[in-house]
């Protein structure tokens, strides 16, 4: 267990809530949010500001876990995480923030899915698909940046589109927060 401080409840309250407030925001500020994820992609400062918070992550996340047998390779791991970091800084500007949010979504899939594991919840499977979706479209915007460019355009350009994401995205919200509060223990696991 990488995360010990975090259960099945505790994540689910989390993702739940974030989904809640993250939609409903976005279903008030509706024009903006739209303009503001348009300009996303190419966001040079929210790439580097996403960047160093997932380096971080991963540095502090490589420190701390059991890597098995590559520990011996550690030490080689916590030199190459703010190495590459730099060098992507300094010489990947074409879709950073793209590029970094996938290796966000990659790295915010492991604690939920950790949460979830071995659990006897059927409940949790909310949180399961949810974290799986997360590391799949973090793949895909980590390999070709471009793709979430084309997805927010085609989500955008339709105003039923895009309201029907954002009470989807809502409802799924509340759904994992309802289950988190009613079916989830709080027992670590």
């Amino acid at each position: 267990m990488i995360y010990t401080f975090l259960n099945l409840k505790m994540a689910g309250l989390l993702v739940g809530l974030a989904l809640i407030l993250g939609h409903a925001l976005a279903l008030v500020r509706s024009e903006s949010t739209r303009n503001w994820l348009l300009a996303f992609p190419r966001s040079r400062v929210l790439g580097r500001v996403l960047l160093v918070g997932v380096a971080i992550w991963a540095f502090l996340l490589v420190a701390e876990m059991d890597l098995g047998e590559f520990t011996s390779y550690r030490n080689l791991f916590l030199i190459l995480i703010p190495i590459a970091a730099f060098l992507s800084l300094k010489y990947v500007e074409e879709f950073l923030a793209v590029r970094a949010t996938g290796m966000l979504l990659l790295l915010a899939a492991e604690p939920v899915l950790e949460a979830a594991f071995l659990r006897p919840e059927k409940t949790r499977l909310l949180l399961v698909v949810l974290a799986y979706a997360w590391a799949i479209f973090g793949m895909v915007w980590v390999g070709m940046p471009y793709k979430m460019r084309d997805q927010i355009r085609w989500l955008v350009k339709s105003p039923a589109r895009w309201n029907a994401a954002l009470y989807l995205g809502l409802v799924y919200g509340m759904a994992i927060l309802v289950c988190s509060l009613a079916f989830f223990g709080a027992a670590s696991n």
